[in-house]
């Protein structure tokens, strides 16, 4: 699922058409049916920003349109008036430029969604005290399973989750009334550092994410893997690093 950097480096492809008055197609028949062409035809689009794991357009008259790529979203941005092969869910045109939605079936003409989320983890700086207050909340959720609810903090998603906490030498598997306020600020730094490099590179790093067996790049014990949560996501850790 494409993380809290994946959405920041789009916001900022498209901020070539702030700016401008986009024309605004829908081909996808899924995308048809919600009526956006009507509403933003001819709108002129006056901002555009990430909100951890969504996409904020700003529309004039107030209009906001808020995009989720779910698992295979993406946005692609490209030369106007370039061949399409397939359906994508969205196009906006502008005068040279234009941005194509694939794959994002989440596209709602409201932002009342962002309005419930927690801090955003790219915020610079990012709001620490209140992203642990709101960790607290449950003492007994295990760190890894929290860290992934969006209501708490927004953008972490399972990479991210894997890597900061690896880098913390903290477990997934803690529950947080045992993990203490220090080393949740770790884990957060962690997240925070390894997604800004990630927005300005494109490049993520992947030190234990998705490497169940093979050696931690510390002490070389196999990682392991197990699902995690109500969502059951794979959960990645050094058995001696994270204890």
């Amino acid at each position: 699922m494409p993380e809290g950097d994946s959405l920041a480096r789009a916001a900022r492809r498209l901020q070539v058409l702030v700016g401008e008055r986009v024309e605004v197609e829908t081909p996808h028949p899924r995308a048809a049916v919600k009526q956006l062409a009507p509403r933003l035809d001819g709108r002129r689009l006056l901002g555009v920003e990430a909100a951890g794991k969504n996409l904020i357009l700003r529309f004039e008259d107030g209009v906001v349109l808020r995009s989720h790529l779910r698992m295979s979203g993406r946005w692609q941005v490209r030369a106007r008036g370039s061949k399409l092969v397939g359906r994508p869910w969205l196009v906006l045109r502008g005068a040279e430029r234009e941005a194509v939605l694939w794959n994002g079936p989440v596209l709602e003409l409201d932002d009342r969604a962002v309005r419930r989320l927690g801090p955003d983890i790219l915020a610079e700086p990012p709001d620490l005290d209140t992203i642990i207050t709101n960790l607290r909340r449950d003492p007994r959720r295990a760190v890894g399973d929290a860290l992934l609810d969006q209501r708490l903090v927004a953008g972490i998603g399972n990479v991210w989750k894997a890597e900061a906490l690896w880098d913390a030498r903290v477990s997934p598997w803690r529950p947080l009334a045992e993990v203490s306020d220090e080393e949740l600020r770790a884990v957060l730094r962690a997240a925070h550092e390894l997604m800004a490099a990630s927005v300005e590179t494109g490049r993520e790093r992947r030190l234990v994410y998705n490497r169940a067996g093979r050696g931690c790049r510390r002490c070389g014990t196999p990682i392991e893997a197990r699902g995690q949560g109500d969502d059951n996501r794979t959960a990645y850790w050094c058995p001696v690093c994270q204890a």
